[in-house]
C-alpha cells in the first residue's frame, strides 16, 4: 500500500480544522464580527452565532442547552457589556454581574462538554492604574485598579483566572487574550456609552457638519486633560491574533494584544480632526475624570510567537470613519448593551 505523503496529510489536516464547529460568541458586535469575517475569509464554514434574543447568555440552563445541542468544537467569547467611562460609572453593577454571568456560563459549559479550545477575549484595563509601563502579563493582580472601570475589569480578571483555572486542573487549551483599545467597523458610537475614539470621530463629525450649515466654526469639547496616553488596535488586528491563538496551542494562559506603541488622547483628537475635516477649537473639560494615565501595552510575548499588527492608526481611523459616514443612521440610538448581541 502507497504510504501517503506528508503533504497529503498535512493538505488532510487542514481541512479538517476548516470544518470544525466554532462557536463565536458575540458575533454581531464590534470584536465578534470582525472575527467572523476573518474567519470566514480564511476557509472556516463551520461557525455558529446566536443573537441575544436567540441566547440569552446571562441564563445559564438556556446556555448548557445550547452546549449539548450544539456541540462546539471551539468557542470563542467575544460576548460581553461593554462601554466608556461615563457608561461604567453609571451602570456599575451591569457592568460587573452581567459580565460575570456571561463569561461564567460560556466556561463552564466548554468545560463539561468538552470543548477543545476556548479564547477568552477581556481587556487592558485588568492590569492596576499605576503598573509599570509597558503592561507585562505578571503585572496582574499586583496593585488596585482604575476606580472608573474597576467594575468590568473585576469581571474580566475573574473570567482570566477561570481559564488559567480550567488550563492548570483539566488540562484543558483555554487561553486570555487582552487587547488594548479597540476601535473599527461596527464600533459603538453613542455618545453616552462609547470608547474615547469612537465618541471622537462623531463628535468631529457633527461639529463639522453644523459648521457647514452655519458658516462659523463649531467648537468640540472633550473630556478630561488630553494628556493620558492610549494605545489602540484596530479591530481586524485582534481578529487576526484570534485566528492565530485558535491554530496554535499557546504555550502560556494569558497574552496581551497590543500595536507596540502609543499617544496622547490630544494627538488622537488632532487626527481624527484632521481626518474628518474640522477647523473649530477643542475644549478640554478638565472637571471630567482622565482615567489611567498611561496604557500601554507589552505585546512582545505573543509577537514572539509570530503574530503581529498590520493596520496603522492613520489609515485605521480613516476607514472607520468612512464606516461611520455610511452607518451613520444605524449608530446615532443609545444603546447600552453587549458587544456581540449574544
Amino acid at each position: 500500500m502507497e504510504l501517503m505523503s506528508w503533504e497529503k496529510l498535512s493538505e488532510m489536516i487542514n481541512m479538517n480544522s476548516m470544518h470544525q464547529k466554532i462557536y463565536v460568541a458575540g458575533h454581531r458586535g464590534m470584536v465578534g464580527s470582525a472575527i467572523w469575517r476573518s474567519l470566514r475569509s480564511k476557509g472556516y464554514n463551520n461557525l455558529i452565532g446566536k443573537s441575544s434574543e436567540e441566547l440569552d447568555l446571562r441564563n445559564q440552563s438556556a446556555v448548557d442547552e445550547f452546549f449539548k445541542t450544539e456541540k462546539p468544537d471551539v468557542v470563542i467569547d467575544a460576548a460581553a457589556r461593554v462601554g466608556g467611562i461615563l457608561a461604567n460609572s453609571t451602570y456599575p453593577y451591569q457592568f460587573l454581574m452581567e459580565n460575570l454571568q456571561i463569561q461564567n456560563n460560556l466556561i463552564d459549559a466548554a468545560l463539561h462538554n468538552d470543548v477543545k479550545k476556548f479564547i477568552f477575549l477581556g481587556s487592558s484595563c485588568i492590569y492596576p492604574k499605576m503598573a509599570p509601563q509597558p503592561l507585562k502579563e505578571e503585572y496582574l493582580l499586583t496593585a488596585s485598579l482604575e476606580p472608573t472601570n474597576e467594575w468590568y475589569a473585576i469581571a474580566k480578571i475573574a473570567g482570566v483566572k477561570a481559564c488559567e483555572a480550567a488550563r492548570k486542573q483539566y488540562g484543558k487549551d483555554f487561553v486570555s487574550l487582552m487587547p488594548t483599545n479597540l476601535y473599527g467597523p461596527f464600533d459603538n458610537f453613542d455618545l453616552q456609552t462609547s470608547h474615547v475614539l469612537p465618541s471622537m470621530i462623531r463628535k468631529f463629525h457633527e461639529a463639522h457638519e453644523i459648521s457647514k450649515r452655519t458658516g462659523v466654526s463649531e467648537p468640540v469639547e472633550l473630556w478630561g486633560s488630553g494628556t493620558p496616553m492610549r494605545e489602540f488596535l484596530h479591530v481586524d488586528d485582534l481578529a487576526e491574533a484570534v485566528v492565530f491563538a485558535l491554530e496554535n496551542r499557546l504555550p502560556e494562559h494569558l497574552y496581551n494584544v497590543g500595536f507596540g506603541s502609543d499617544l496622547s488622547i490630544n494627538d488622537v483628537a488632532l487626527l481624527i480632526q484632521k481626518i474628518v475635516g474640522h477647523t473649530g477649537e477643542i475644549h478640554w473639560d478638565t472637571s471630567k475624570p482622565d482615567g489611567t494615565p498611561r496604557k500601554w501595552m507589552d505585546s512582545s510575548n505573543l509577537m514572539g510567537l509570530g503574530w503581529k499588527p498590520s493596520i496603522n492608526l492613520q489609515i485605521g481611523i480613516l476607514s472607520t470613519y468612512n464606516w461611520f459616514l455610511e452607518h451613520q443612521n444605524e449608530v446615532k440610538e443609545v444603546r447600552i448593551e453587549y458587544q456581540g448581541n449574544g
